[in-house]
């Protein structure tokens, strides 16, 4: 298809002209929220995730000559530097790396399997590290950014969250140090940390009505996020107009951790 995906975004569609982008997870969620914002702002994008019937299912909107889909694990290192060279084979140079790839197992730390921690450090942080360090060649060459989805959970803990807290703990921290390494040799490495967003991840939580009303009463917009909540938010920090942001766990949580964490007195 030619053409914009959203022709209201058609003031910032020249952005990211002549630019590539990798979306991670973009099968649904964030990750294609994100995949489309790029593609409307001019970007060439990869779409990469597991599911091929996923992926496929968002680039149909987007416009072909500027749209590749990649099946990848980005917990397999040799998967992630085959996404990256793909990228670079199709479209010449990369610009931005979104590592958004995530999952999110919960319960009691003496309950959860173990074999769940393997998986949630080998995708949430692994899955990150691969991504960087087989981009970073390519982006130090453009001069281009690293966002790293985070969450929150990467800020602070959770009740019944101790897995993933450690692994976006970790992500929030190596975004840090990255771009400390990166920043003077011109890469900028951010994150985006959004609270509780509406994606196939957080299905169940939405349809339990007790527990949306005790995080409503912890979110100062009264209403979760959604994709497209998050989508501009990390496009402004891969771009230009963000050329002096860097090191930054950017929080998109409605006023969540505006909060010192006390109830709110009615």
């Amino acid at each position: 298809m030619g053409g914009s995906h959203n022709p209201e975004n058609a003031a910032m569609s020249e952005r990211f002209k002549d630019k590539v982008v990798i979306v991670t997870g973009a099968g649904s969620g964030i990750g294609a929220a994100t995949a489309r914002r790029f593609s409307d702002e001019g970007a060439s994008v990869v779409l990469s995730g597991r599911t091929e019937s996923k992926l496929k299912d968002v680039a149909k909107d987007l416009d072909v000559g500027r749209t590749l889909v990649h099946v990848a694990d980005v917990a397999d290192q040799k998967s992630v530097e085959g996404l990256v060279a793909a990228a670079v084979e199709k479209f010449g140079r990369l610009d931005v790396l979104v590592n958004n790839a995530g999952i999110a197992p919960t319960g009691p730390v003496t309950e959860v399997p173990v074999e769940d921690w393997h998986s949630v450090i080998a995708t949430d942080v692994s899955g990150v590290f691969y991504g960087c360090r087989a981009a970073a060649p390519h982006l130090l060459k453009t001069g281009g950014s690293i966002v790293n989805v985070s969450s929150v959970s990467g800020l602070g803990g959770d009740w019944n969250m101790s897995f993933y807290n450690a692994a976006k703990g970790a992500v929030s921290n190596f975004t840090r140090s990255l771009a400390l390494e990166l920043g003077g040799k011109g890469v900028r490495v951010n994150a985006v940390n959004p609270s509780l967003t509406f994606t196939d991840l957080t299905q169940d939580m939405k349809d339990d009505q007790k527990l949306m009303d005790k995080f409503m009463e912890r979110i100062p917009l009264g209403r979760a996020a959604n994709p497209e909540d998050i989508a501009p938010v990390i496009a402004f920090l891969a771009s230009d107009d963000a050329r002096f942001v860097n090191g930054v766990n950017l929080p998109v949580d409605g006023g969540l951790s505006a909060s010192n964490g006390q109830p709110p007195l009615a």
